[in-house]
């Protein structure tokens, strides 16, 4: 299939009809047919039943849409970059987050940059982890903004910040009147857990100790800023970074430092084979200067 072919595939796939993807892109419905029958052709594949005046795609058709949605991430790069370079003082960043970044340093610096590029965009993908590595390694992502990336030998590390551990819970909380919190404190609470070992690569007698087996979470959610929700609303408390609640982001809650062995990093990282585009450095450069506004700590360099 030619890349035309493709584009007319993904379309169908996306619309679920020979009408949607001619709308799609602006041409007649038998021109999307006819490129539809030579993909088939092409690839020698049937790519659709037709059942009752439907097209019903076949279990080949959806394992090519997974790649074709792949490649197309890469042409949408492409796309982006030839804007960029057309117009300098725009173009396009993309930036791959860990959820609790997302939610707080990086909008801070994402309004930085706009307003001082106007004509750029910004798109922002909240990846895990291993998905934001494959992002930088395949060129999806320009710069990845994140807590719990191993090392990578292709990945080159632009800045490291160093953040804590808090404890959050509800105002008026019982353990709200201590100076910090520690494991043994946690035993008989309700704790509102997320995969930490997925989030920042930490397991759970790293963050606990020798009480990991007593501390049981009564309550199990996706991220740091989604357990915040959780004991804003008087579910428990929860152990979290302290970028999932930094510019007081949550002020119903109480939110003491964590004692334990643990030192997470805020890391900004990129390809290291690929130079950073003149967006992607002011971004790095508004990044540092949010991060201590928010957080209180520089940035180790």
């Amino acid at each position: 299939m030619n890349l035309r072919q493709m584009e007319v595939f993904r379309h169908v796939m996306q619309t679920g009809s020979i009408k949607g993807a001619a709308e799609l892109l602006h041409v007649s419905q038998p021109a999307v047919s006819k490129l539809l029958a030579a993909a088939e052709r092409r690839s020698a594949l049937q790519l659709f039943a037709r059942v009752k005046n439907r097209l019903v795609p076949t279990p080949e058709a959806h394992q090519l849409y997974a790649e074709v949605e792949r490649l197309w991430e890469r042409v949408d790069r492409v796309r982006d970059l030839s804007q960029e370079l057309s117009n300098p003082s725009g173009g396009t960043l993309v930036v791959g987050v860990s959820a609790s970044l997302g939610a707080t340093v990086v909008p801070t610096t994402v309004q930085a940059l706009i307003r001082s590029a106007p004509q750029a965009v910004v798109r922002i993908e909240q990846l895990v982890p291993h998905l934001l590595v494959q992002s930088l390694l395949d060129g999806t992502t320009d710069i990845g903004v994140t807590m719990g990336v191993q090392p990578h030998p292709s990945l080159e590390l632009l800045s490291r910040y160093p953040c804590g551990l808090v404890c959050v819970m509800p105002t008026g909380h019982p353990l709200s009147n201590r100076r910090a919190i520690r494991a043994v404190d946690l035993r008989g609470q309700q704790i509102i857990s997320f995969p930490q070992s997925l989030s920042y690569g930490i397991s759970p007698r790293d963050l606990y100790g020798a009480y990991a087996e007593e501390i049981r979470a009564s309550v199990e959610v996706r991220s740091g800023q989604a357990a915040c929700w959780y004991c804003l609303a008087g579910a428990g408390v929860a152990v979290v970074d302290a970028t999932a609640i930094a510019g007081a982001a949550f002020p119903g809650l109480v939110s003491l430092p964590y004692r334990c062995g643990v030192q997470l990093e805020a890391r900004l990282m990129h390809h290291g084979e690929r130079p950073l585009s003149r967006l992607a450095q002011r971004f790095c450069e508004l990044f540092d200067e949010a991060w201590p506004r928010l957080m209180g700590k520089a940035r180790v360099r």
